[in-house]
């Protein structure tokens, strides 16, 4: 892979990281954690704030975090069931929504203005740029939905300066749901469910993006458990003409992306 990952060091940016809730050795803390270690020796910094359970002090918590003059917010979803995502998102102001899914910024993405773009579809994009892999007039399908990928994703496929593919988004209620992956060029699997596209579900040639990352039980590892893509990738792919391994293929993108779109806060780049 062309190495992207060393062009923003020594570079100064300062991002915040919300962790809501009961975070002690969750999955959440360790993502957050992970991306603070990664971006320290890339030049950046990152504050990590936490907070506790009561729903009605989260707008607040966020808005004072504004005052100490960060260039970017993220906050690490998904939040404890009882306090609700979108309120908090939009809490955030969205001149440095640098996770890209404040409404403004989502809404901008969607018709073609400059914004910041959910860091995990635009690694994506930047992969498939990179590794010079057609998409135009090509059928694509996104599995899943969600605001995080799915939704976004989709919408950067079908842009005529992104991907500007024929998109089929699917989903849990998706009718020939294996119909549709078999006739499709590329599958960007972002479904939250471990070996869920098989082997069968491909044609030859494919490109697989898998954006699973879901921790499974694995006797055999030190912690207990191991990251599991979406993808059955040992069976599917031999099929494929590019695949995304489960740990370090999207993953280490969407964290680039991150610290690319810090960087465009802290210049102001889309918003002064």
């Amino acid at each position: 892979m062309p190495s992207i990952f060393n062009v923003l060091v020594c570079i100064l940016a300062l991002l915040v990281g919300v962790l809501i809730g009961d975070i002690t050795n969750s999955f959440a803390n360790q993502i957050v954690k992970g991306i603070n270690d990664y971006i320290r020796e890339r030049g950046y910094q990152m504050i990590i704030g936490s907070s506790g359970y009561d729903p009605a002090d989260e707008e607040n918590y966020i808005s004072s975090m504004a005052a100490i003059g960060v260039d970017g917010f993220i906050v690490q979803l998904p939040l404890p069931a009882h306090i609700s995502e979108q309120s908090v998102i939009e809490a955030i102001d969205y001149r440095k929504d640098v996770d890209g899914f404040h409404p403004i910024n989502v809404g901008r993405m969607a018709i073609g203005l400059p914004c910041y773009i959910s860091a995990t579809p635009r690694g994506i994009i930047e992969l498939l740029k990179r590794y010079e892999i057609p998409t135009s007039g090509r059928k694509c399908v996104v599995l899943g939905r969600s605001n995080i990928v799915g939704k976004p994703m989709a919408q950067l496929m079908m842009q005529k300066e992104y991907g500007d593919s024929t998109v089929t988004v699917c989903h849990s209620r998706s009718a020939n749901l294996k119909e549709e992956c078999r006739q499709a060029d590329s599958i960007i699997a972002a479904i939250g469910r471990p070996g869920f596209v098989t082997a069968d579900m491909v044609k030859p040639g494919a490109v697989i993006i898998d954006v699973g990352t879901t921790r499974v039980p694995d006797a055999t590892r030190k912690n207990g458990f191991r990251l599991s893509g979406d993808v059955d990738f040992e069976n599917v792919a031999p099929l494929c003409s590019a695949i995304t391994p489960v740990p370090g293929g999207v993953g280490p993108m969407t964290i680039c992306m991150l610290m690319l779109n810090t960087l465009a806060a802290a210049k102001h780049e889309y918003y002064k």
